[in-house]
């Protein structure tokens, strides 16, 4: 069992920075793939970023490439989800979640745990 705990939320200006991180606990997540979420009110969840068990491989939404960067530190059993050029659309809460599957260019596997998702307000 893998119990992950989002973090970093908070309310920022449009065209500003934030850092969310996922901290992991009850097993390493060398063995997962990690991925970022997010839900707006009134919408779907949908997914944002990916990234291999390694680090080695990355995935984006179109909606996010070149904003957001996910990495992660396997010794510290964390991923994280650096988000520049904030806009007014990435206000949603974000999740993080962890699957045993690969992600790939159009590919998103079924997550096998989720964190309880952290805040973003992005103010215009």
């Amino acid at each position: 069992q893998v119990q992950l705990v989002e973090s970093g939320g908070g309310l920022v200006q449009a065209g500003g920075s934030l850092r969310l991180s996922c901290a992991a606990s009850g097993r390493t997540l060398r063995t997962y793939s990690m991925g970022w979420f997010r839900q707006a009110p009134g919408k779907e969840r949908e997914f944002v970023a990916g990234i291999s068990w390694s680090g080695g491989s990355t995935y984006y939404a179109d909606s996010v490439k070149g904003r957001f960067t996910i990495s992660r530190d396997n010794a510290k059993n964390t991923a994280y989800l650096h988000m520049n050029s904030l806009k007014p659309e990435d206000t949603a809460v974000y999740y993080c979640a962890a699957t045993e599957g690969t992600y790939g260019p159009k590919y998103v596997p079924a997550s096998k745990y989720w964190g309880q998702g952290t805040q973003v307000t992005v103010s215009s």
